[in-house]
C-alpha cells in the first residue's frame, strides 16, 4: 500500500469466494515443491502460499526445510496466474525497509500478484537459533505497529514503485492489539477462527473500525479450512468470509482434499 489507508480489494475478486493453498516449505525437497505449486496453479487455486519459518513446524523438526522470501521469488518466476505469499511472513526477521523493497521486487517478478501477508512472529526456536530477539508477545506486536507504516511508506518512495497496491494480509486474532492493526492495515485478515469464534471477533474488529474511521466492508476476511466441514465452512462464508487457506505439508502434499475445496468455491460463485 502507499497510503495509511489501505485500499478496498479490487471488484474482479470483491465478495467471491478464493481458495489459498499453503505449500509448507517441509519434508520435501525443492524439485517436489516446485512441482507442487505448479500443479495447484493448474487446478486453478488463487493463491499459493507459504510460511516463513526457519524448521519444520510439525513432524521431525530437523526435517526438510526451506526459506520462505526466496521460494516466493522462485515461484513468481514460475507461475503466470495464481497469486502468491507467505501466510504469514515474520516481521521480526527482515528490517521493515528492506521488507517493503523485496515485497515490491517479487511483485515486480510476478506481474502484480504478490500480497504481503505478515505478521508478529511466535516460533521462538526460529527466534534462538537465528540470534533474533523473541522479547514477548506484547513487544513483538507493538514492533508490527510501528513497522507497517514504514513499510507502506517505503513503497511509496521505491523507484520503480510496485506494480499494483500490494495487498496487505495480517494474521492473528489478538482482540487488543492485532485486530487494533488489522483495522488500521490490513486488506485482508486471516484467522483460524471457529464460526463461533469468528463472529465475536468480527465485531471487535467491527470496533476497531469504527474506531479507526474504516469501513470494515474493505477488509477481505481469511480463515483456515484444515479439519473444518463443509457446514462449517458454510457458516464461515455466511459470517462473510472469503478467502479460504488450506494447509498442505510434503512430502507428498496431497492435493485431493484441495480440489473438493475447489469444487465448492466454484459452487459460491456460480
Amino acid at each position: 500500500m502507499t497510503s495509511s489507508t489501505p485500499s478496498p480489494l479490487p471488484s474482479s475478486t470483491a465478495g467471491r469466494v478464493r481458495i489459498g493453498a499453503q505449500i509448507a516449505p517441509q519434508h520435501a525437497t525443492y524439485a517436489k515443491i516446485r512441482e507442487t505449486v505448479a500443479e495447484v496453479e493448474a487446478l486453478g487455486t488463487d493463491v499459493a502460499f507459504n510460511w516463513d519459518h526457519f524448521f519444520p513446524l510439525s513432524g521431525d523438526k530437523d526435517g526438510l526445510h526451506f526459506e520462505s522470501w526466496t521460494i516466493l521469488a522462485a515461484w513468481a518466476e514460475q507461475t503466470s496466474t495464481i497469486e502468491l505469499g507467505a501466510l504469514v511472513n515474520c516481521n521480526s526477521y527482515r528490517n521493515p525497509d528492506l521488507q517493503a523493497d523485496m515485497a515490491r521486487t517479487i511483485d515486480h517478478i510476478s506481474g502484480g500478484r504478490f500480497i504481503f501477508g505478515t505478521g508478529s512472529g511466535w516460533f521462538e526456536r526460529d527466534y534462538d537459533e537465528y540470534g533474533f530477539e523473541f522479547g514477548t508477545v506484547g513487544g513483538r506486536l507493538d514492533a508490527l505497529e510501528a513497522d507497517l507504516p514504514r513499510i507502506e511508506a517505503r513503497w511509496a518512495k521505491l523507484n520503480p514503485p510496485p506494480v499494483r497496491d500490494i495487498p496487505v494480509l495480517i494474521g492473528g486474532g489478538g482482540e487488543k492489539k492485532t485486530l487494533r492493526i488489522v483495522a488500521r492495515h490490513a486488506d485482508i485478515w486471516h484467522s483460524f477462527s471457529t464460526p463461533a469464534v469468528l463472529e465475536h471477533k468480527l465485531g471487535v474488529l467491527a470496533g476497531w473500525c469504527d474506531t479507526v474511521g474504516r469501513d470494515l466492508a474493505e477488509i477481505e476476511i481469511s480463515t483456515e479450512l484444515r479439519a473444518r466441514t463443509v457446514e462449517e465452512a458454510d457458516q464461515l462464508y455466511d459470517l462473510g468470509a472469503r478467502l479460504f487457506t488450506l494447509g498442505l505439508s510434503g512430502p507428498r502434499y496431497d492435493l485431493a482434499p484441495l480440489t473438493d475445496w475447489l469444487a465448492w468455491r466454484d459452487s459460491k460463485n456460480a
